[in-house]
């Protein structure tokens, strides 16, 4: 649209490749006094099982673990030793041809090393850690628009996708900034100010219905040449017919309209004849029809059209349909016009009964046709000179954009920007849509910047985000986008620290919160596969898209209630209630005499799920599908997931050269799944973790791979006990949920980490470990409610604080 103009933003674009920082160094915190318990026992360890590979100026793999004497000297190479236990886990380590360590040394080295990290960790200098200024992701920029600009499209649909990093598409590290992204950003925002700012408004539009077309119709339309027949008779008399109506949808709520008829009468009466022009309204509009208004108009249809407005009452003059009197009338903004209407004004009792002919009706309008978005973002006192106009707009718009008063200079630049397309003869509102078109490719709309404050301390210690900073953190966490009026104006008065609990329940409380569904629960779950997952069509017939989008909708509105009615956590692992609708009932087996009733098969209902194998997500098709084979399930996917996303226990990689169960599709061994899986643990080295996997994974056995409920595996009954080390014993959903419910603390800091991660963009590094404990207290305290768990997130130093100057 802009031609060469596009050419002024290009630098602007440019300065974003100058945003890709490179690492700052990590610090490194004092080292507490070293202990012997390493000296001693680990050293041993190593000594015995280790150093006759892994020493002197050779060792095999490069690993020299000699050195490795005491706790300073672990915890100055703590990446290293994160991946030896890792090894020693897998049982990877020492190779199977050496002498092996029983597994009660084995574990005990572990839980030695892992000591000394945990004692550091614990009193280490506080450390808020480091998150990378990030772009917007394609979600974020969708929602900042939309709150911004007030235009809901998809603007970053032919963005490139973005990467994930710890889980989510939202971490700072992860987000690159490839070319073709610059030219997507210029692109888009051309289209946004395009659509948001008309600088030559088209005239408005009419719409014009003839008489034939109007309402109440029916088979015999009482017309005449052309125009619609309105006959008074007392109420109840068979030839009574009138108002007559046109309906409008989606009227924009805000305009001024112009409604028009054209009418004449035929009558013997002697006393003026009156119509009245209505206009349909909300319930509450100003001006809505009295009782009393309304019974001075004729007709009985005029009780169905209630609630209306009388926009008018006028006297009808002209007696040939040649020469019809023509009434114009405004209608006022805001009172939710969906119709007009014509209707007669009954006469006294002593007159005729007049017969009315109507010939046209139309609604003209929005009579001012600029685009809301273009009225509200240019709002000014139009009385004032240009320049101060535009300081005020481009000031008002920089700053929302910014997410932070605009600076002097910025202002100024933009200002010089504006001035520059007025000078070249464009009008005032040209030159405000080129400039925001600026704002909208700068690095300080396009990422999440945290500038350190002048005058900083320059001690090391952790800072303080400045309000701004907090409540821009506080949006993209909660609602992926930009602050906000409430929360600004709480910045700007420095008060939002002082109310971040109350903040946060009103920000879970407005709709935006789906956002946290979407975005984090989405990918916490890793229920984007969903929608590519093809489950072998002649074992599950019944799987089609209809049901894969009723998966994925349940789970979002499980949440959905989680949050908005500020529910437990424990219900995300046993709930009783779901969201179904017809298709997803059916596949549940929910239904009979007394199950839910359902309009059709789009409709969600809300379904108690008391005496029923359901409840919470484990339960949910949505992830029992992701968590199985195409042709059958899977108790390892199940039990890896259940470690892994809700408990927070991953198990290693797999270790090399283990054989695999199946092969072009069909079971290598002959049996059930249960006796494949034994066999497959009589591998030394899978036996570890397959006994925590396959217990949990076959617990979940009685649902098939789309989630469907099932006591039979072809002939064979469906074995679904489990067993956990420490001789922990279960059957089937219901006691598998209890023995994770049993593991509330593990869930509760599992989900604290996870949900951390997402709020902060970065990955958790070892010295969160203290705010994750003191998140997980709290939420413990708080009867693990919802909002308590977001709220002390907000609250804790890695969100709230940020590294100083020279730490």
């Amino acid at each position: 649209m802009f031609g060469r103009r596009a050419l002024v933003l290009v630098p602007l674009a440019f300065g974003l490749a100058l945003l890709v920082c490179a690492p700052e160094p990590q610090s490194v915190a004092a080292q507490p006094k070293t202990e012997a318990a390493f000296k001693a026992d680990g050293v041993a360890f190593l000594k015995k099982h280790c150093l006759s590979c892994h020493s002197g100026d050779k060792p095999k793999a490069d690993l020299a673990l000699d050195k490795y004497a005491d706790d300073a000297a672990l915890l100055k190479d703590r990446k290293t030793w994160t991946r030896v236990l890792d090894t020693l886990k897998a049982g990877e380590m020492p190779p199977a041809a050496k002498p092996q360590p029983t597994a009660t040394d084995r574990e005990g080295f572990t839980k030695l090393v892992e000591s000394v990290f945990e004692k550091h960790d614990r009193t280490a200098k506080p450390d808020p850690g480091r998150v990378t200024m990030r772009r917007l992701n394609r979600n974020e920029y969708n929602n900042t628009v939309r709150d911004l600009v007030g235009i809901d499209f998809n603007p970053a649909e032919d963005f490139p996708s973005d990467d994930v990093g710890h889980g989510f598409d939202n971490i700072g590290d992860v987000l690159t900034l490839p070319p073709v992204l610059l030219e997507r950003y210029l692109a888009a925002a051309e289209t946004i100010m395009a659509r948001a700012v008309t600088p030559v408004p088209p005239p408005p539009a009419s719409r014009g219905v003839g008489t034939q077309f109007t309402e109440p119709a029916g088979p015999v339309i009482p017309m005449k040449n052309n125009h619609r027949v309105v006959v008074y008779k007392p109420t109840g008399t068979p030839i009574e017919t009138g108002p007559i109506f046109t309906r409008f949808n989606n009227l924009p709520r805000d305009g001024v309209y112009n409604a028009q008829t054209t009418v004449y009468v035929e009558t013997t009466g002697k006393k003026p004849v009156k119509v009245a022009i209505l206009a349909g309204c909300d319930k509450d509009a100003k001006g809505a029809a009295t009782d009393a208004e309304a019974d001075k108009l004729s007709g009985a249809a005029v009780k169905n059209l209630r609630p209306f407005v009388v926009l008018g009452t006028y006297e009808v003059k002209s007696r040939d349909e040649k020469k019809g009197d023509t009434f114009r009338v405004e209608v006022p903004p805001h009172i939710g016009i969906d119709k007009i209407a014509v209707a007669l004004v009954k006469p006294d009792d002593s007159e005729p009964a007049p017969t009315l002919y109507v010939r046209y009706m139309s609604l003209t309008g929005p009579m001012d046709s600029r685009p809301a978005t273009h009225r509200k973002l240019l709002a000014c006192d139009e009385t004032k000179p240009v320049a101060e106009r535009s300081r005020e707009v481009l000031a008002r718009f920089a700053s929302r954009a910014y997410r932070r008063p605009v600076t002097k200079d910025e202002l100024a630049r933009l200002l010089k920007l504006a001035d520059s397309r007025i000078s070249a003869g464009d009008k005032w509102e040209a030159a405000m849509q080129f400039a925001m078109t600026a704002v909208l490719v700068s690095p300080k709309f396009l990422f999440r910047v945290e500038l350190e404050a002048p005058g900083a301390d320059a001690s090391g210690s952790p800072v303080p985000l400045d309000e701004y900073q907090l409540a821009s953190r506080m949006s993209y966490f909660i609602w992926s986008s930009m602050p906000d009026q409430e929360l600004f104006d709480l910045a700007a008065k420095k008060q939002l620290t002082a109310n971040i609990d109350s903040q946060v329940k009103r920000m879970l409380r407005d709709p935006k919160a789906t956002a946290l569904v979407d975005n984090y629960v989405m990918q916490w779950l890793q229920l984007q596969p969903l929608k590519n997952a093809n489950p072998d069509t002649k074992k599950f017939p019944q799987f089609n898209d209809q049901l894969r989008t009723a998966m994925v909708t349940e789970t979002k509105l499980f949440f959905g209630e989680v949050i908005r009615e500020d529910r437990k956590i424990l219900d995300i692992l046993d709930a009783d209630f779901t969201y179904l609708n017809a298709p997803l009932a059916r596949h549940y087996g929910i239904g009979g005499p007394k199950g839910p009733r359902f309009k059709n098969n789009e409709e969600f209902q809300r379904v108690e799920l008391k005496g029923t194998n359901r409840g919470g997500i484990l339960t949910q098709a949505s992830v029992l599908t992701v968590t199985s084979n195409p042709g059958r399930t899977s108790p390892v996917k199940r039990g890896r997931y259940v470690l892994e996303q809700l408990l927070g226990t991953p198990p290693p990689p797999p270790p090399p050269n283990v054989p695999e169960l199946e092969k072009n599709g069909k079971p290598v061994n002959a049996g059930t799944l249960r006796q494949q899986m034994e066999a497959h643990r009589k591998n030394v080295a899978c036996a570890n973790c397959h006994a925590k996997m396959d217990g949990l994974g076959f617990g979940l056995e009685n649902f098939d791979a789309i989630g469907g409920y099932r006591t039979k595996d072809g002939d064979a009954a469906i074995d679904s006990s489990g067993e956990l080390p420490g001789n922990v014993k279960f059957t089937g959903p219901a006691e598998l949920k209890a023995v994770l419910l049993g593991k509330k603390d593990l869930f509760a800091k599992c989900l604290t980490e996870k949900m951390m991660t997402y709020a902060l963009g970065r990955g958790l590094e070892f010295y969160d470990r203290r705010a994750v404990d003191g998140v997980t207290a709290a939420l413990a305290k708080n009867d693990y409610k919802f909002s308590a768990l977001v709220t002390e997130i907000v609250k804790c130093d890695p969100f709230r604080l940020r590294r100083g100057k020279n730490q």
